[in-house]
């Protein structure tokens, strides 16, 4: 394929020397391959965002929410296509990807929303000083860099982009090599509706052009989703031209289950913790810690519902969890499943790749697992659940907080006092008690210690994108 780059309303070939290949993870075979950006393109595209903001940033602010709408009525015009997109080189099944473009559809709609507000949001200030009067303006931070990953593609763009364009910046986005196609839905969609040329940017490629993006001088702002290695190479480039950034990393994250809780709704929770997306998701519960009297009714029945789970190619099959999404990432959970072996660690579920095409593994269970495991304290980016029995709640919260991730947890119990005092001493950015990990665009998303910096979705995900003017006038 060609025409793989949206630089200043136009699409153009890439021309860097390195080829990406898209693959099907089901059958573990390319379907589509193009040329990279070349380190000049993504010059380009950063010089047409920066010619494009004078006059996007002075746009009305029902002008942009026009143009945020129509991203989300073009989506779901888009709808089966994208669907497809997803299932094909995610490896998502039906039903995840349909949540996914749902997911995008209310973000741009929430951000429309917000973007007419933004005139209420300039408004005077009381001073107690006499003589002088103040007022404050929520301003455009100005040309961004959108750096979005593969495991949740379209969303993640969607959570970055559409707070963006609401606030009057304009965007150069890098999406993941692995899953690039998706996203071109937003140039095309960019230019069904007519927006101005070199407002969205959109260049494709590897590390290479990751690296020319997040660099740039030419940027007032980056925003990276992705793996802690490179957000740490993310942050020392924006320490280096000493602008804002912000970063949503990895997680190792807790359920916690205390005994009065249903089995049932417990081992659905926490299936779904573990294998949505096929345990790719920097959210994924993947520490159980389960309390001493529900342990031994508990986890036989995970150890089922795990092994009765549907694995398979969800463009051919009716499945619950499809494959890993590229190879290097199978490589690197059964690298675990080695590990887990070399510890000597009790598995009760899965524990192995799958012998068929593509790139399968099998939903995992490990019990008992030191704390000192590999496999506790390190992001696997699977379904591999490591569990953990507890005697009381303190000894469950100590444990639940002994990381360095602090992104998301849940809690399970019939006690709901006690589960939102659980909640609240929990050191993640987003707590969800006896429920799925359903996640609101009104709600916002970012964690504390190593899972990242600054907070996406709700009023945060559009503040991240605002600058703050206080303008003070003498009177006399």
């Amino acid at each position: 394929m060609t025409n793989s780059h949206y630089i200043a309303g136009r699409w153009v070939e890439g021309q860097s020397s390195d080829c990406i290949s898209v693959n099907d993870p089901a059958l573990g075979q390319p379907f589509a391959e193009f040329m990279a950006a070349s380190v000049a393109q993504v010059d380009q595209a950063v010089a047409a965002a920066r010619s494009a903001l004078p006059a996007w940033k002075t746009t009305s602010a029902s002008e942009r929410a026009a143009y945020l709408r129509g991203f989300a009525e073009q989506l779901g015009q888009r709808r089966e296509a994208l669907i497809t997109l997803q299932m094909r080189n995610n490896g998502k099944p039906r039903h995840e990807a349909e949540i996914d473009l749902d997911d995008a559809i209310a973000t741009f709609g929430y951000y429309a929303e917000l973007a007419e507000q933004l005139p209420a949001k300039n408004r005077d200030v009381p001073l107690a000083a006499p003589g002088f009067t103040a007022r404050t303006r929520l301003e455009p931070v100005g040309v961004v860099g959108l750096i979005v990953p593969w495991n949740f593609p379209l969303v993640t763009s969607a959570w970055k982009l559409a707070p963006a364009l609401a606030a009057g910046c304009t965007v150069v986005l890098k999406p993941s090599e692995v899953t690039p196609l998706i996203e071109q839905a937003y140039g095309q969609i960019a230019d069904a509706l007519g927006l101005p040329a070199g407002v969205l940017n959109i260049v494709n490629g590897k590390a290479e052009t990751g690296a020319a993006l997040s660099n740039h001088n030419g940027l007032d702002k980056l925003s990276f989703t992705g793996s802690n290695s490179v957000g740490s190479q993310v942050m020392r480039s924006a320490s280096a031209q000493c602008r804002p950034v912000t970063l949503e990393l990895g997680g190792k994250s807790a359920i916690v289950v205390f005994d009065d809780c249903d089995i049932d709704q417990a081992v659905e929770w926490i299936v779904a913790g573990i294998s949505w997306n096929a345990g790719q998701m920097c959210s994924a519960t993947s520490r159980l810690l389960v309390q001493d009297g529900i342990a031994d009714a508990l986890l036989p029945r995970l150890q089922a519902a795990l092994e009765n789970l549907r694995v398979g190619n969800p463009l051919t099959e009716e499945v619950d969890m499809g494959p890993l999404t590229s190879q290097a990432q199978w490589l690197k959970v059964a690298s675990y499943f080695a590990t887990a072996r070399e510890e000597g660690l009790q598995c009760l579920a899965g524990g192995k790749a799958l012998d068929r095409d593509g790139w399968f593994v099998s939903p995992t269970l490990y019990t008992d697992v030191p704390k000192h495991s590999r496999l506790w304290t390190e992001e696997i980016f699977g379904p591999v659940l490591c569990a953990r029995r507890f005697a009381s709640e303190e000894q469950a919260i100590a444990e639940a907080n002994d990381s360095r991730f602090g992104l998301v947890a849940t809690v399970c119990s019939a006690d709901l006092d006690r589960a939102e005092r659980v909640a609240d001493a929990l050191e993640v950015g987003h707590v969800w008690i006896n429920s799925v990990q359903a996640v609101f665009v009104e709600t916002s998303w970012g964690g504390t210690k190593g899972s990242g910096i600054g907070r996406e979705l709700g009023p945060w995900g559009l503040s991240a994108y605002q600058s703050v003017k206080h303008v003070t006038r003498c009177l006399a």
